[in-house]
């Protein structure tokens, strides 16, 4: 019998990539606080693998009996700073304007975390790179695709499995990983766990 299953977040796109693996999960959202965790006093490597443990964290603190917990956390890294969801569209047409005609990095870290009889115990994490060029955008493109409502709730103001794919002529990596949930590490971790897709 294969254990209970959650993946700590709200995303909708990573709720869609784990239901393609075919496995069976529950969804629990996570109340940690992100803001708890400032960006810059390590590396966005260890900034998101932090942030994944401590959602969770904060998930598998509430399970009473015996689960597996998933955690991620992506975010979009230019020149060395975090690009995170943007404030407002202003925020949005400024974020894709530092991206254009440019290379830049997503990174997705990952946690998994297993609950035995409500004990949670050390998280098994990890941390996925991907870099994504951009062509260089026209202010009427950036304004035209903020305009969709797209960019609002993502990291670095644009969904690659969107209308973005248009001024993405290529990456080097995972493709998922740019999306919100690398599936190829993540399968690997849960297969440290003792749980196989197949």
């Amino acid at each position: 019998m294969k254990p209970r299953l959650i993946l700590a977040s709200t995303s909708p796109r990573r709720r869609e990539l784990l239901g393609a693996l075919g496995l069976s999960f529950e969804i629990q959202p996570s109340d940690f606080d992100e803001d708890a965790v400032p960006v810059g006093e390590s590396s966005p490597e260890e900034w998101v693998v932090t942030l994944a443990a401590g959602k969770a964290l904060a998930v598998a603190m509430q399970v009473k009996e015996s689960a597996i917990v998933i955690g991620a956390d992506t975010t979009v890294v230019l020149d060395g700073a975090c690009l995170g969801k943007p404030k407002d569209p202003e925020d949005a047409c400024r974020m894709l304007r530092s991206l254009s005609g440019r290379t830049h990095t997503v990174y997705t870290g990952l946690a998994i975390i297993q609950v035995t009889n409500g004990e949670a115990q050390s998280p098994i994490t990890d941390v996925v790179g991907t870099e994504v060029v951009f062509d260089e955008l026209t202010d009427e493109v950036i304004e035209a695709y903020v305009a969709t409502g797209e960019p609002l709730d993502k990291a670095g103001s644009y969904g690659i499995q969107g209308k973005a794919l248009s001024f993405i002529p290529r990456i080097s990596g995972d493709y998922f990983n740019v999306v919100g949930l690398p599936l190829n590490r993540l399968v690997s971790l849960l297969k440290q766990q003792g749980i196989s897709v197949w």
